[in-house]
């Protein structure tokens, strides 16, 4: 019989010192990234404070449909990838590689909805320093709300992008059976990255298209 044993790399003594060395890193690593998207809400904060009617204007001009059904992909796609990781915990592959699939393809299908709302932001014009119309005389104020909208979506949307190509590696190394129920490292560091990628998104929704829209 065939009996699958966890791998320890160098320079660690046995499992479960390499996860805890890979927890801490990966917490870190998630530290900077929510200390960056963390500025970003500030200034929204900031400058919403200033020039709320602007700041209300420019929510307006978002797509409450589809950012709705953006935030419920990645609910979805967090829970899927919950599941994978669960699944390898006890043991399995197969179910979980398509559980990493899903998820990815979740992904593609968040970034090509984004795609759409850009577009639609084109044929509007409401795009700044680029193609952009006066609205209700407030151009310049709208302009801040929508250069923070398109920074804030595009580095997420990078983000998405990377999450979906290393969920595609986790799926094609867990149906190679690279993971064990104790070792299972890169799975679980990815999880913890998708939820981060998802939960950007939530404060994302509601600021931009939510927030003084009534």
């Amino acid at each position: 019989m065939n009996i699958r044993r966890a791998r320890t790399a160098e320079p660690f003594d046995d499992v479960a010192q390499q996860r805890e060395a890979a927890t801490l890193g990966i917490w870190a690593f998630l530290a900077t990234e929510i200390l960056f998207f963390g500025v970003l809400f500030a200034a929204y904060a900031i400058l919403r404070t200033l020039w709320p009617d602007a700041f209300a204007s420019g929510s307006r001009h978002t797509d409450l449909l589809w950012g709705g059904v953006e935030t419920g992909v990645l609910l979805v796609s967090s829970f899927s990838v919950a599941l994978a990781l669960r699944d390898v915990q006890l043991g399995g592959r197969r179910l979980a590689a398509w559980l990493l699939v899903l998820t990815a393809v979740l992904g593609l299908v968040f970034l090509g909805i984004h795609a759409a709302e850009y577009h639609a932001d084109y044929k509007a014009a409401v795009i700044p320093g680029f193609r952009y119309e006066e609205v209700g005389g407030l151009a310049a104020q709208e302009q801040l709300f929508f250069v923070l909208y398109y920074v804030t979506t595009a580095f997420h949307g990078l983000h998405v992008a990377i999450g979906v190509v290393l969920l595609g590696v986790m799926a094609w190394r867990t149906r190679r059976g690279d993971f064990l129920p104790e070792s299972h490292n890169a799975l679980e560091v990815s999880a913890l990255y998708w939820h981060l990628v998802d939960i950007v998104w939530v404060f994302v929704f509601p600021l931009y298209y939510l927030v003084g829209r009534a």
